[in-house]
């Protein structure tokens, strides 16, 4: 399994996604775009914890006891700077 790194162009601030080696060590690359340098960005990822045992589906509640269910809150503050991207902000001031 590899894993996809984003790139930034200097030149023209394109973002472009490449597969590559997780051993790989260049951070630089030559934009698609316009042939200027790209340099390697920290980009979000994400993933989801399936089953029992994690702390979302178990102990986040304090029971303890293995329960299925979980709250999830669709809600969020808006007047934060700080959520500026999230899509639940988005949807809201929308």
């Amino acid at each position: 399994m590899m894993p996809i790194y984003e790139y930034k162009c200097e030149k023209c601030g394109e973002i472009f996604e490449l597969m590559e080696s997780i051993h790989s060590d260049v951070y630089e690359r030559k934009c698609s775009k316009c042939g200027g340098t790209a340099k390697r960005i920290i980009s979000l990822s994400t993933f989801h914890l399936k089953g029992t045992g994690w702390y979302v589906t178990d102990y986040k509640n304090n029971n303890g006891g293995g329960s299925n269910t979980t709250k999830t809150s669709t809600s969020c503050d808006t007047k934060s700077d700080s959520c500026s991207t999230c899509a639940a902000a988005a949807a809201q001031n929308n």
